[in-house]
């Protein structure tokens, strides 16, 4: 898909009837992240932080510079309220789709955007770490309007079909993280589980706001195949040979332990745990968990 198909028509009325269909969610939903201890931005002076590269060269406290011989960016409380990073899995095992609705990985971006929109929209930061076993791309937090153009640019760029290591990067993204805020993880959580668990602690320790949306297609939930069957694992490009029928009961069994797990742990974290397949439209999964978000609230 390019950054134009995620714009098209029909996603924007998707985006925009949510935004429209539940507009005091989403606003409560906001309202209730500006409300967590983040160090926020005002019109009062703040801090400085040293220059990245994206950094708008206006905002160079050049005192600063000539006295250090170093770039540091005058960091003001009204210049956004909340810095966002939306963390999009594009692995291998990502672009697995049956039937005729979206990948996991395109429905991974229509999520992404839906939230980078919204929050956008509401002047917030938000950034992109797009990754597989290693970070592929990374966009700084942006409050501006241009930025969700940039995020739909860099997701529609070609993905590889590398393994994923969730939990390495998890641990990369802590690293580029100066300030607490959200992070949003979209993915099929196709990996070790402990250290993937591991990770996500680290980033609640470090006082980050942390949402997994565990993203699974609807044949990987159900298991609807029949009779002999070559499974394929699109990562390591094994394959086994099965009776579906012998197999069913042990696969379903093992998928219940497996997303049980997560939503366990990540309940016990204090990590919002979202697990959707791709059988449900995307507007309808957020909507629904912005609304049980806000009746915690």
């Amino acid at each position: 898909m390019s950054s134009t198909q995620y714009l098209k028509p029909e996603v924007i009325r998707q985006i925009a009837r949510l935004d429209l269909k539940a507009k005091f969610i989403v606003e409560g939903f906001i309202t209730g992240l500006h409300q967590s201890p983040y160090h926020g931005f005002s019109v009062e002076f703040s801090e400085h932080r040293r220059y990245t590269s994206g950094d708008d060269l206006k905002d160079i406290d050049w005192n600063v510079y000539g006295k250090t011989d170093k770039f540091y960016i005058k960091k003001f409380e009204a210049e956004t309220n909340l810095n966002c990073h939306l963390l999009v899995d594009t692995s291998a095992s990502m672009h697995y789709g049956s039937k005729d609705h979206m990948n996991k990985l395109e429905y991974a971006t229509c999520l992404a955007a839906s939230l980078g929109y919204m929050m956008i929209h509401q002047q917030d930061a938000v950034g992109l770490i797009t990754f597989d076993e290693k970070i592929r791309r990374y966009l700084p937090p942006r409050s501006k309007r241009t930025q969700l153009p940039n995020i739909l640019a860099v997701l529609s760029q070609p993905p590889s079909q590398k393994q994923t290591d969730i939990a390495h990067v998890l641990h990369e993204a802590a690293e580029l993280m100066r300030d607490r805020g959200l992070v949003i993880l979209f993915s099929d959580l196709l990996a070790d589980v402990e250290p993937v668990l591991s990770a996500l602690h680290r980033l609640r320790f470090a006082g980050h706001e942390v949402i997994v949306f565990h993203i699974l297609d609807e044949a990987e939930v159900r298991f609807p195949f029949e009779g002999p069957t070559r499974f394929h694992d699109v990562e390591s490009l094994d394959f086994v040979q099965a009776n579906a029928q012998t197999v069913r009961d042990e696969y379903l069994r093992q998928i219940d332990d497996f997303i049980e797990t997560y939503k366990t742990e990540c309940f016990n974290a204090q990590i919002d745990y979202v697990q959707v397949d791709t059988s449900v439209p995307f507007d309808k999964a957020l909507t629904s968990y912005l609304i049980k978000r806000k009746s915690r609230f």
